[in-house]
């Protein structure tokens, strides 16, 4: 079962503020952790809205509609996220417990969501379907 873990952005991270050395220390044991266990597939952090952009589908048929970032909603964005490959819910819950707090001074939040599958899947297909 696959989860994403989602390190949510917040003023700091949009602003570009880089993280404290300990914060640094304390992320990279955590995806050595990860790494150790066999259940991460892939880690990211994002650059932030300020250099993104929102593809709007607003009209049926019509062309959809480009809006570059920033984007003023902050607790809406993504600042990065984890993919892990575990055997239960329960696990992921474990691992997303385990994570230190992503922006380390309190505001941080992590979202988990699991990854649909499609019957058949395995683990190296790149399907993609909402």
């Amino acid at each position: 079962m696959q989860f994403m873990l989602i390190v949510k952005a917040s003023t700091n991270t949009e602003v570009g503020n880089s993280q404290s050395p300990e914060l640094i220390e304390a992320m990279s044991k955590y995806n050595e952790e990860l790494l150790k266990a066999g259940v991460r597939v892939m880690a990211k952090g994002l650059h932030p809205s300020s250099n993104g952009m929102r593809i709007s589908y607003s009209k049926p048929g019509e062309k959809p509609v480009v809006t570059n970032g920033p984007f003023s909603e902050t607790k809406e964005l993504i600042a990065g996220f984890i993919l892990i490959d575990v055997k239960s819910r329960e696990e992921a819950v474990e691992w997303a417990m385990r994570m230190p707090d992503p922006m380390g001074n309190g505001e941080g939040q992590i979202e988990l969501r699991q990854l649909h599958e499609e019957p058949g899947e395995t683990e190296n297909s790149e399907t993609f379907s909402i």
